[in-house]
């Protein structure tokens, strides 16, 4: 019985982190699309409240309740290449996001606050909003946690599914970072910059 309550404390915390991945993707995607700074200083708010309201409690669930799954499943934390995938993607998602992906999002707030207080979009929100790997990063985290959810579900015994999963995540990553500042460029307003 302890193990069903922990799966479905494990279950909730991937829909919370999901659901708060994607909320921060639009959310980010709606800053990029307008030249309004107001709604870009919301849409970075936004980011903000999703990644510390709904993506952290959510990782703490499942960085609880995994452990205790394992250990009541009586799993090897590394004896399982689909186990110890999930592991290296969700260590590696945990650090790269509390570290690369929250110093971006933090100076995108405090920037976005300022050229919100001069009337619109400053040089140095464009710059910060222009950074390659935070940019690259942040694209990186629906891949990444889409690939954590297939090795969890389909289990694999290989590590075939974890290397295409891998190669196919910075694919995408990639041709998002490249791809959507392309699309939605900003015009700088000299007068507030």
């Amino acid at each position: 019985m302890d193990y069903l309550i922990f799966k479905l404390f494990h279950i909730i915390g991937f829909i919370l982190i999901g659901g708060g991945l994607v909320s921060v993707f639009i959310a980010d995607l709606r800053s990029r699309q307008t030249a309004d700074i107001r709604i870009i200083a919301e849409a970075c708010r936004y980011v903000a409240i999703f990644y510390d309201g709904v993506i952290v409690p959510g990782a703490v669930i499942v960085l609880i309740s995994g452990p205790v799954m394992i250990f009541k499943a009586g799993f090897g934390f590394f004896q399982m290449p689909w186990l110890t995938g999930m592991w290296i993607l969700f260590a590696f998602e945990f650090v790269e996001g509390n570290t690369i992906t929250r110093i971006h999002f933090r100076r995108l707030i405090k920037r976005s606050r300022a050229a919100l207080s001069r009337g619109g979009i400053t040089a140095e929100l464009r710059n910060e909003m222009e950074r390659k790997l935070p940019t690259f990063t942040h694209y990186l985290d629906i891949p990444l946690f889409s690939l954590i959810v297939c090795l969890g579900a389909l289990r694999p015994s290989t590590w075939g599914l974890f290397a295409a999963g891998l190669a196919l995540s910075l694919a995408v990553a990639g041709t998002l970072a490249i791809g959507l500042p392309r699309i939605y460029n900003w015009p700088v307003d000299e007068d507030a910059a």
